[in-house]
């Protein structure tokens, strides 16, 4: 019977998962799939690793009206699946963790109490993170689970990438520019490294741009400075949120307004962002679609502000010897990716237009100052990858230690 690591990469509305065999110290993807529309058009849908559909199915909302309800939904549905594969594992992406997690840990009660405690730093992702671990947890209670942080990749940041102009007591007490979409930088960095080993040792800029959307610089793949930092609401615009905000405009919403928190809270992640811009949609496919005024201007406006990150990460790894455009728009959106290069050919960035139409993995034009790929990412390999190398640690911590008993 072959050993495997499962993974859960779960959301507000969507959990995706994957089933990966382990082959010494590789892993092989088995299957994949999500339960999307969670809460109002629930779906499960399942393929095998050669694309073979496993599983199509739609359920009521009152069938699925949580992530915990989906996790029981993919466990019960994986169980008819796995007979030939023993699971060793389980591998979660929780979104934030805070100033004492820094690298994958096994979730014992004393951690996930600890990240409870965290759900005030990311509301709208970590309990959508934490319901698949408890539902696991309650049903296989011996079988370890992986959670693996994505502020992970962003800790080391010097000091000017990670501190607030805020008084110090507020830094100790952990309000600091954590950095996300770590898994997601950390894949891509690795996927870099075997496609262009010069540009990933030099100074990069990957945009992850996503409904979630952000960007890193990284020198020597390692994460300098990054865009959205002690929330997710920070930096770019999203589909959903606003990106960096003047915080005056809270205290005014508050204070003026008469707005509570919660109504404050409500419109930075779920009625802002491109959503708020066009009125119309917060998904980039139908607004590059529309003939809408708003909706161009929200994609203007979308892709402005990351030609901005872009220009300003540079200048915080002290220039810029490749671009990389990772995520579902990032890698999906050709029309996009010319608009950002194209504010920024000031610096001598240029892009092939033809590459570019056919998402290419390098799409520049050779001429321009620095190199631009379009990199598929994979949060949930990453996962996989962390998980069986802690599991292989604790193993071998356990075995040392009997030898010497």
């Amino acid at each position: 019977m072959s050993r495997a690591i499962f993974v859960v990469n779960a959301g507000s509305s969507s959990i995706k998962f994957k089933l990966f065999r382990i082959v010494g110290d590789a892993i092989e993807i088995v299957l994949s799939g999500a339960v999307d529309g969670i809460g109002s058009k629930p779906r499960l849908k399942a393929r095998d690793h050669d694309g073979k559909v496993l599983v199509e199915r739609t359920f009521a909302v009152a069938e699925i009206s949580s992530t915990a309800q989906a996790q029981h939904v993919v466990a019960d549905w994986l169980i008819a699946q796995v007979k030939d594969y023993e699971i060793v594992g389980i591998g979660h992406r929780v979104v934030h963790g805070g100033p004492d997690y820094w690298q994958p840990v096994v979730v014992d009660d004393g951690v996930l109490a600890k990240l409870e405690t965290l759900v005030s730093l990311a509301p709208l992702h970590l309990p959508a993170n934490l319901d698949p671990i408890r539902v696991l947890r309650q049903r296989h209670p011996d079988l370890p689970q992986v959670a693996c942080f994505d502020t992970a990749f962003h800790r080391g940041h010097p000091a000017l990438s990670d501190r607030f102009a805020l008084p110090r007591a507020l830094y100790d007490e952990g309000i600091r520019r954590y950095g996300f979409h770590g898994l997601s930088y950390e894949y891509v960095s690795v996927a870099l490294r075997k496609i262009a080993p010069d540009v990933a040792s030099g100074r990069v800029v990957i945009a992850h741009l996503g409904s979630g959307a952000s960007a890193c610089g990284l020198r020597g793949g390692r994460s300098v400075d990054s865009t959205m930092t002690f929330s997710a609401l920070d930096g770019l615009p999203m589909g959903t949120r606003p990106g960096s905000l003047d915080p005056g405009v809270l205290l005014y919403l508050i204070e003026q307004k008469g707005m509570t928190p919660a109504e404050v809270g409500k419109m930075l992640y779920h009625d802002s962002g491109l959503l708020g811009l066009s009125g119309i949609s917060n998904d980039v496919r139908e607004l590059l679609a529309s003939e809408s005024r708003d909706a161009a201007m929200a994609i203007d406006y979308f892709c402005l502000h990351v030609a901005q990150a872009i220009a300003s990460l540079a200048v915080s790894i002290d220039g810029l010897d490749g671009l990389v455009f990772t995520a579902g728009i990032g890698e999906n959106a050709p029309q996009v990716r010319q608009r950002v290069v194209d504010y920024l050919r000031w610096s001598g960035l240029s892009i092939d237009a033809d590459a570019n139409r056919r998402n290419a993995v390098r799409i520049d034009a050779e001429r321009g100052n620095a190199r631009i790929f379009v990199i598929p990412t994979d949060e949930e390999r990453m996962i996989a990858l962390h998980t069986l190398r802690l599991l292989k640690e604790q193993r071998r911590t356990v075995e040392l230690t009997a030898a010497r008993a």
